[in-house]
This record gives C-alpha cells, structure tokens and sequence, in this order.
C-alpha cells in the first residue's frame, strides 16, 4: 500500500517538475520568477483555448497531488488498519486506495476553481502569464494578508483539529463498500481543503510552478499537521504573513 502511494507521489512530482505540456518546466520557471510581484516578462501569454484550460487545470491538480499526499498517509494508515479489523479486512488495500481517491477529488474542485481564477487574472492584466506569478505587488501583498489573517480564523482552527485527529471521524463516519470509503475520502479531504486552500493561494505570489515555494508549502502542511503546538505555528505563521503582505503593500506607496 505505501509503495503504490509513493508511486503516486514520485509520478505526480515528476510530472509537476518537468511541466508537462506546458511551455516551460517548473525548473525553467523556478529559476526565472523575479521578486514578489516584480516578475519577468517573457512576452504575451498563452491563448486561453479549451485545450489550455484543461492542460493548466492538470498541471494544478497534479501539483496538488504531489503536495497533499505525504500528509494524506497518517490517516490513510489508520483506515486501512480499521478496515483491516472489520468486515472488510481482505479489500483494506483496494479501499484504502480508494479513501485516498476520494481525498485528492476535494482538491480536484480547488484545482478547479485555481484554474478559473488564474485565467480571470490573467484577463485583467493581474497575473503575468508566461511566468504564473501575479505582476503587481499591492494584489501580492493583498494575497499574503489574507492568507495571514486566515490562520487565526475559527475555521482554520476546526479544520486542523480535525486533520490532526482523524481517528474519531473514522470511527464515527465509517462507512461500508468502495463508495463508503470514496465518500470518507471526500469528506476528510474537504477538511483539509479548508485548513490550507489559503496557503495554496500562495503559489500565485511565489509562482504556481516555483519548486521553492511548492516544497515549502507542503512540508509546511505536513509539519502543522505534525509538530506539537499547531496554533502557535499557525499564528505564527501568519504573522508574519500578515507582516509581509503590509510590507509588500506599502513599500509602493
């Protein structure tokens, strides 16, 4: 079961690396985005056909795959070994799998909405197209703020609650059969959606394909999910979010 999850993580990671069928790999693009707000241009963006949504939609979703999975594991594990002391002990695996499923679709819906809201930014003029970074710094600045101010929200606060301690959603909400564990899936996976979309918003400030500031997204999910004293690493976290984004803000006045 781990091998096929890490199986998943490597080729989405792979796939987000190279940039597969975009105009550039994540390793081009992470070497050329400027400072926040400030980012090359590398002349007109990309006509936004069909074919071009549903390659960007891709791209947001495979990254969202590479960066959520590793702190899908702890509670993938504790499913399986419920299932694995159930009814349903010789299908654990193949439901597991399909829990995890079901976890990644809440992240298809934000990949989703990411891809809509990049594509109206780009109509704007707000968001540099070729380098998928946002071009002005009063909008970056707005972005950080907001993210900083979120992880002091009632909302964050029950969302992570709930991703650090899934043992008792499992038992309360276990459900029988592959749509049971799909469903299961869907609704941890929403709970995670809520405690880090805001988080993930930053990738339009550091750039949606910077390796740097993937990976340090999704080691920072990992760690608040993990470390001991998760609020005071989300406040401050957001302190100095909140810090930045004023910074950012006024420094063009």
């Amino acid at each position: 079961m781990i091998g096929a999850v890490f199986l998943v993580f490597v080729l989405a990671g792979l796939y987000t690396v190279f940039g597969v069928g975009m105009p550039m790999s994540a390793l081009d693009m992470t070497r050329m985005v400027g400072p926040i707000g400030e980012p090359m241009t590398m002349g007109p963006a990309a006509t936004w056909t069909t074919t071009h949504f549903l390659l960007v939609f891709l791209m947001w979703w495979v990254m969202m795959i590479a960066m959520m999975t590793p702190s899908a594991v702890p509670v993938l594990l504790l499913f399986i070994a419920l299932k694995r002391h159930g009814s349903q002990k010789s299908q654990a695996e193949s439901l597991g799998l399909t829990f995890l499923s079901g976890y990644l679709l809440a992240w298809l819906g934000f990949s989703a909405m990411a891809t809509l809201l990049q594509g109206l930014t780009e109509a704007v003029g707000l968001t540099n197209g070729p380098m998928m970074t946002l071009a002005a710094r009063p909008v970056a600045g707005a972005v950080l703020l907001l993210a900083g101010l979120y992880q002091f929200s009632p909302l964050k606060a029950a969302c992570l609650r709930h991703c650090r301690s899934p043992a008792h959603f499992l038992s309360a909400h276990n459900k029988k059969g592959y749509i049971g564990a799909l469903r299961m899936g869907l609704h941890h996976g929403t709970y995670c959606l809520g405690c880090c979309w805001a988080l993930m918003a930053l990738l339009f400030v550091g750039g949606i394909m910077n390796l740097y500031w993937i990976v340090g997204l999704a080691a920072y999910v990992l760690a608040e999910k993990l470390v001991p004293y998760p609020r005071l690493v989300s406040w401050s976290t957001g302190l100095c979010l909140i810090t930045a984004g004023v910074w950012i803000s006024v420094s063009v006045l």
